[in-house]
């Protein structure tokens, strides 16, 4: 179970609330969208969750884990063990090819070298990017890059996957095919997924979604 009870976020002097008394809970397995205008608290809500943050006031738990009392060793340790993260821009490592990416979080973890390669392999598989693996960022198009950002960011089995605008620089097509890789795969790895996005069509595809404005939440609808 993740929860945030009236968690809230401050910044500046005076305090303008980014965040202001959040209170959500989200399942095991869920797929959840956040959507709302720029300013919204959309992203200080993922970085809380992240563990990049923490709330000003409020309680933030991951799987029993309080993220508003951690402290870096803690949050470092929840980062590689129960989290993955997709980003806007893939962030692929650019030096390093497409199975090596995906092996990071394993190796960062300290799984045994021998076992890496293959968990990375059939987590490609998945996405359906087996065929690309040998390849660098640079040889892959938009969409490819994003299946392998996803296949990185599951491999490790974390509990919750956090998306932030993954269909963002993709057409149509890719992204329709990147949602659904996204839903399937973390479905079947029984992680909950957070995704932010501006679109109406990509939020529609998740199990639920959540409005926010002004820093709380304006609205769920199913």
């Amino acid at each position: 179970m993740i929860r945030l009870v009236k968690a809230s976020r401050t910044y500046g002097t005076p305090p303008v609330a980014a965040l202001d008394s959040v209170s959500l809970e989200f399942a095991r397995g869920e797929f959840v969208a956040v959507t709302g205008p720029s300013g919204s608290g959309k992203s200080t809500l993922l970085n809380l969750l992240g563990g990049l943050d923490h709330p000003t006031s409020g309680e933030v738990v991951v799987d029993g884990v309080h993220l508003e009392k951690a402290n870096d060793g803690e949050l470092t340790l929840y980062r590689r063990l129960k989290l993955g993260i997709v980003f806007q821009f893939f962030n692929l490592l650019p030096s390093m090819s497409v199975v090596e990416n995906v092996e990071l979080p394993l190796l960062l973890r300290g799984d045994d070298f021998k076992g890496v390669r293959t968990a990375a392999m059939e987590m490609l598989g998945e996405v359906g990017m087996a065929h690309r693996a040998a390849h660098f960022p640079h040889q892959l198009s938009g969409g490819e890059m994003q299946r392998a950002a996803i296949a990185r960011g599951l491999v490790h089995g974390p509990s919750l996957l956090l998306a932030d605008e993954p269909t963002g620089n993709l057409d149509s097509a890719n992204a329709s095919q990147v949602l659904e890789v996204i839903a399937k795969i973390a479905s079947r790895r029984t992680a909950t997924v957070i995704m932010v996005t501006h679109s109406d069509s990509v939020a529609a595809m998740a199990d639920r979604r959540i409005r926010m404005k002004d820093g709380r939440v304006d609205g769920s609808v199913s």
